[in-house]
């Protein structure tokens, strides 16, 4: 089970990573991806860079809580980080977006990061 659980979190930290990144690479598909267009070109440039930011960062904290405080903390810090998801889903909800990208994507994530979490917390 720690392997899994470890794998699991690892996985995750970089995905966010990776989501991070392209929102400061590519923030209008990424937009889209998230289930929200909005233009990097105009007013919303600055929130996907933002995003970007939070995301990326999200990620690196993880990987380091991991690597230097060990599997409780990172327990800890998916139990929170999993509000972020969840709200995402709400978002794109109230925003126009599909139910299928809103459950499918964000509540899903929510729901594997929980998981994660839980894992940690048996280590």
């Amino acid at each position: 089970m720690t392997v899994t659980a470890y794998t699991l979190a690892v996985v995750l930290d970089l995905f966010v990573v990776f989501i991070g990144a392209r929102f400061l690479l590519q923030p209008g598909p990424a937009a889209v991806g998230y289930g929200v267009p909005a233009d990097p070109k105009g007013d919303a440039a600055a929130y996907l860079t933002a995003k970007g930011l939070k995301d990326g960062t999200f990620g690196v904290m993880g990987l380091a809580l991991l690597a230097f405080a060990g599997a409780r903390a990172e327990a800890w810090f998916m139990l929170c980080v999993a509000l972020v998801p969840l709200f995402d889903t709400l978002i794109v909800l109230r925003n126009g977006g599909t139910r299928a990208v809103a459950y499918g994507i964000h509540f899903a994530t929510a729901v594997v990061v929980l998981i994660s979490a839980a894992l940690l917390f048996l280590v």
